[in-house]
């Protein structure tokens, strides 16, 4: 499958994002030698699965080629005992957005004050992806930062990034 989506930085959380659908994600990065790592494990609420994330293009960040498999819960809580990954953990809401969702991760523990926000198109769609104007509740897109993949962002804290955000005037959202 073909990932295409478009990456933004929130600059406020969008009012009602409360009552929105949310659910609780647990990324686990390997292997933690690299510099941006790939393969990931995921706690994506109740479902399980390990996914192979890979640019299809490596001067554009917003098609990736995704490789998914399901994994049980027992599969999930070994593989997440028995290795080191780097994590990322966060809250995901889905957000109504111009006829389509609109994904809002606040992210908690070590990257708290960090809100991203996924829009995310068919290959049907592609075309649309660039008329797709910046969601009013997000400061700017950022699909093409490396610095922002889940990936590079594994293992962080928000002071490793700090620097990176005030490029663009980000502010730490509570």
């Amino acid at each position: 499958m073909i990932e295409h989506e478009r990456t933004f930085l929130a600059k406020s959380l969008p009012k009602d994002l409360l009552e929105c659908k949310s659910k609780e994600i647990l990324d686990i990065y390997l292997p933690t030698a690299s510099h941006h790592p790939k393969l990931r494990i995921r706690m994506n609420g109740d479902k399980y699965e390990i996914t192979k994330k890979t640019p299809v293009d490596d001067q554009d960040h917003s098609k990736l080629k995704e490789e998914t498999t399901p994994l049980t819960k027992e599969e999930f809580e070994e593989l997440e005992r028995s290795v080191k990954g780097k994590r990322v953990h966060k809250r995901r809401y889905y957000l109504p957005y111009q006829g389509r969702t609109a994904e809002v991760d606040v992210f908690l523990d070590n990257l708290k004050g960090l809100v991203l926000v996924d829009v995310e198109f068919s290959e049907e769609e592609e075309h649309l992806k660039k008329q797709l104007k910046t969601p009013e509740f997000c400061l700017i897109d950022i699909t093409q930062e490396e610095f922002i993949a889940g990936g590079m962002l594994c293992g962080k804290k928000y002071a490793d990034i700090e620097s990176e955000l005030k490029k663009y005037g980000y502010k730490k959202i509570e």
